[in-house]
């Protein structure tokens, strides 16, 4: 890998991001709307946007980041510009780097806007410090951007790519502890629930609510969510392939 090749990929994504408003709007604007549609629906009952809130904070990064990832990936297989940049001195390792690198940049805006808003204007009530709350979502919104680089190898069109998101991303959010404690779950579900990342995700923000300092949980959450990361892009560029189909 090349850290001028890596940078040079993430300023052309960057790029190419600055000129399509509807992304920008889809990543960093959207998950503000929900947290603010989320807050006027739990109006009577702010203790309830309390305890969902913090757990959607974590979510709504890793869905739309997941889904605008894979999107312009897989453009960029089927319009040829990726074989032309795999036919350069161009490594898989400093093209998925530099993707990672500039929707990863994108993540961290959307997060700090995201925490901000919930916990400045909407009221978000957390025992934590904010600044966690912030770690959380920045790492969740990290996965969704490796996640959607993994699965953008498998779609033949975007079309298929969005369809991944149900596919990937659904059973996440049923069995993450959102709608039910993990722990009330069938013994079965309970153990998928536990290889899920997600699950980990939604228990990270729960430790920053419920708890005034860093525990043992919540390092062991972060670095699940991490580690989840780095291996999705890990199998990204182990599944990079150089000639589209």
């Amino acid at each position: 890998m090349s850290t001028r090749r890596t940078l040079a990929t993430a300023r052309r994504v960057l790029l190419q991001l600055r000129h399509d408003p509807r992304t920008i709007a889809l990543m960093v604007v959207v998950p503000c709307v929900l947290l603010t549609l989320l807050c006027w629906v739990y109006d009577a009952s702010p203790r309830t946007f309390d305890t969902v809130g913090a757990s959607l904070l974590g979510i709504f990064p890793l869905i739309t980041m997941f889904l605008v990832t894979s999107i312009a990936t897989l453009r960029e297989r089927t319009s040829g510009t990726l074989e032309r940049l795999l036919s350069m001195p161009l490594g898989k390792g400093d093209l998925l780097a530099g993707y990672a690198l500039a929707f990863g940049a994108v993540a961290v805006v959307q997060a700090a806007l995201a925490t901000g808003l919930a916990v400045l204007a909407l009221g978000l009530d957390v025992t934590g410090s904010a600044w966690l709350l912030l770690l959380v979502a920045l790492a969740d919104a990290f996965l969704g951007t490796a996640l959607g680089l993994f699965v953008s190898a498998f779609a033949a069109s975007e079309f298929q790519a969005v369809q991944f998101m149900p596919a990937v991303l659904l059973p996440q959010i049923l069995l993450c502890g959102l709608l039910m404690p993990r722990d009330r779950m069938q013994p079965v579900l309970e153990a998928v629930s536990n290889v899920l990342p997600m699950s980990y995700a939604v228990d990270g923000m729960q430790q920053v609510l419920t708890h005034t300092g860093v525990t043992g949980d919540f390092v062991r959450d972060l670095a699940v969510v991490a580690g989840s990361a780095a291996l999705a892009l890990a199998l990204g560029a182990a599944t990079l392939r150089r000639r589209t189909a």
